[in-house]
């Protein structure tokens, strides 16, 4: 008799980490999605340099997590692997929407949301479904899920929201054939409205590209 695989939901819970502090004087709330193998408390630090008045940072946690080498000292976390992958997904959405009502982020604050190399994955598939108000979609270094439309984000461009894709000029897992596939996949989702930003580096994030992705 071949084995048989069962689903069963409960009630489960996540952590989260904020830089700064959120009041009259913030100007942007950033949300940012670390890539695999980061923790969220640690991926925060690399916005440490914007502005802290007026800068308050939300950082996801992944929900996976899994020790990183074999002397079982330090641990990382997935977003989704290719397990169980709609799934997942949407236990990492229900997980996201609760994170936002939560924080209850002022009207009068710009919204931006990062995704780095895993973490734009989640950034676009949250974005797309929750059709969040916000001013910033920032792609940085990572894919656009295949099964996104340009229909996902007619809400984003009709709100004339920016979005960007970063890439370094030396990421080592953007190769020109994936390069070229991602703007084209850019121009068909956001209606060729997206901007294109590269700077000198590798598969990174850099705080100074962070501070002049500010508006």
């Amino acid at each position: 008799m071949e084995p048989e695989e069962k689903q069963i939901s409960y009630t489960s819970t996540n952590t989260y980490s904020t830089m700064n502090t959120l009041n009259t004087s913030t100007k942007n709330v950033w949300i940012v999605f670390h890539g695999i193998g980061f923790l969220s408390r640690y991926f925060i630090k690399y916005f440490s340099e914007l502005p802290k008045e007026e800068n308050y940072i939300i950082a996801p946690q992944a929900p996976s997590k899994y020790y990183l080498n074999k002397d079982f000292k330090h641990v990382g976390a997935s977003w989704l692997t290719k397990e169980k992958t709609m799934l997942e997904t949407t236990n990492v959405l229900n997980y996201l929407d609760n994170l936002f009502a939560s924080e209850n982020i002022p009207a009068h604050c710009q919204l931006i949301v990062l995704g780095f190399s895993q973490g734009v994955s989640i950034a676009t598939r949250w974005t797309a479904k929750s059709k969040i108000n916000l001013d910033q979609l920032i792609l940085y270094a990572g894919g656009i899920p295949e099964e996104l439309t340009p229909e996902d984000f007619k809400f984003l461009l009709a709100g004339k929201a920016k979005v960007k894709l970063v890439l370094g000029n030396n990421d080592e897992f953007i190769t020109e054939v994936r390069l070229e596939k991602e703007k084209e996949k850019m121009n068909s989702l956001f209606s060729g409205k997206a901007e294109l930003i590269k700077f000198d580096g590798g598969h990174e994030i850099k705080k100074d590209v962070l501070i002049g992705l500010i508006e």
